[in-house]
């Protein structure tokens, strides 16, 4: 609990990690729009976006659906289409904006010789493997969830607020950041951000050392270069139970944890998911900005 206080006075962030609050909206790429359901549909319904499952939060008689924006998206209007979970007969379409939203850009030096950097054939056919395993995991919807989870940092130390940054190694353009690193000393606890089950976990190519955990209804985390896994797929974690320890294996400069939240299928803003993280610190770029300073952090995936 300490260190989910060091890390949220980090963010000048309320506690509240008992709460159950919806996040606040941010409907920008790699964020997430958050719409009430009429009350006038009948249960049991489902929500699709872009093809793939919806969270359905659903708390005191209300519904909302929290939907993932995939970075990738263009700004515009998009869709939500309600259907009957029994005979998948639509119901309703629900629509809202997305607006766009500048990211910065990075650019790390590494060993030119480095196998992170100019993989061989044979990494990068253990890489493709790891990525489908991974991918199949993102994809997992268990129709567990009722209210949205309440969350947690997932270790203490400063964030580096770099999700969305354009990445270039030695000066080749990759993936963008699809997370948050912490800065934290090697060894540091690692918890479980919310409650879950664990989905998988490995020693992956570029991520290390990692854990996904399946918080329900397509919502999972990955956890990334730890240097030690103490929990085995299938368990079920608690908010703040113990998963494993800060390192710096796979692709990583120093000792930090990365942090992927992913919402059906779409990889968003961690920051989006803590206690109190208002809709700015990774809003639109229309609207004002937190005042978190930007800190340098290792790179991660």
């Amino acid at each position: 609990m300490r260190g989910a206080r060091r890390l949220l006075a980090g963010l000048g962030l309320a506690l509240a990690v008992d709460a159950q609050a919806l996040p606040a909206p941010a409907p920008v790429p790699g964020g997430l729009a958050v719409l009430p359901v009429p009350e006038y549909l009948p249960e049991p319904l489902a929500a699709r976006f872009a093809g793939l499952p919806v969270f359905i939060a659903r708390d005191a008689g209300a519904r909302h659906l929290v939907v993932g924006i995939p970075l990738a998206t263009v700004p515009g209007e998009m869709a939500v289409d309600i259907v009957d979970a029994r005979t998948q007969a639509p119901l309703e379409t629900l629509r809202f904006s997305v607006q766009g939203k500048a990211y910065p850009e990075q650019r790390i030096t590494l060993a030119a010789d480095s196998k992170h950097v100019h993989p061989g054939p044979e990494e990068l056919a253990r890489y493709e493997r790891e990525a489908r395993e991974q991918q199949s995991a993102y994809r997992v919807f268990a129709a567990t969830a009722a209210a949205w989870p309440a969350f947690v940092p997932p270790t203490a130390g400063e964030p580096n607020p770099s999700f969305g940054r354009k990445r270039f190694f030695n000066g080749e353009e990759r993936q963008p950041h699809l997370g948050m690193d912490i800065a934290a000393p090697e060894g540091q606890d690692v918890v479980a951000p919310a409650a879950g089950k664990v989905l998988l976990t490995g020693d992956y190519f570029f991520n290390g050392h990692t854990v996904l955990i399946d918080h329900g209804q397509g919502l999972v985390s990955m956890l990334c270069h730890l240097s030690e896994i103490v929990v085995i797929p299938g368990e079920i974690v608690a908010a703040g139970a113990l998963v494993g320890r800060v390192g710096k294996t796979g692709r990583a400069t120093g000792p930090h944890l990365h942090w992927t939240v992913s919402l059906n299928d779409a990889r968003i803003d961690p920051l989006l998911v803590l206690p109190a993280a208002p809709a700015a610190l990774a809003g639109s770029d229309a609207g004002p900005r937190a005042a978190v300073p930007p800190r340098p952090a290792p790179s991660a995936p």
